[in-house]
């Protein structure tokens, strides 16, 4: 059984290697594919302050995808870990999420900050970050996990 789909858009952004920490520095832009889109697709997304953004890890060598455990990040100090049980980019499927600041949008873009996806990353969707859909109750992390993110969004 396979599944087909086709990227909504593509990202712009300065930063064109996937290094691991301060994502929050980052502004990017997401820019829909003009031969499928018109700017109604986007119409009434600016009144949200988050979206969900959908992507797909295109550099990741299919070779490299990882189906078991691994430490996360490679780093033998961390647990080992099964690879639904973290992040990483090198997911079954390449897929990537992230709840990125809305900054503006206009005609066919989205300008948002905080989006961990390198210049040229395809986009497969896009959601409004709604409150409803968050954590319900109480939510809970390894310590390892918050020790690993705590540059991650930093803005050195």
């Amino acid at each position: 059984m396979g599944i087909s789909c086709d990227p909504i858009g593509r990202v712009v952004s300065s930063r064109i290697c996937a290094t691991d920490d301060d994502w929050d520095a980052e502004t990017s832009t997401i820019v829909l594919d003009p031969q499928t889109f018109s700017s109604d697709a986007l119409r009434g997304l600016d009144s949200f302050s988050h979206v969900e953004v959908v992507y797909h890890f295109d550099q990741v060598p299919p070779e490299k995808v990882q189906v078991g455990a691994r430490h996360p990040r490679n780093d033998t100090t961390l647990p080992l870990t099964g690879i639904f049980a973290q992040r990483g980019k090198n997911r079954p499927n390449r897929i990537g999420t992230t709840i990125a600041r809305v900054l503006a949008v206009e005609d066919l873009s989205v300008h948002v900050s905080g989006l961990d996806a390198i210049d040229g990353t395809p986009v497969l969707d896009l959601k409004p970050f709604m409150v409803e859909f968050g954590p319900r109750g109480e939510v809970r992390q390894p310590q390892w996990a918050t020790d690993l993110m705590r540059d991650y969004w930093s803005t050195s």
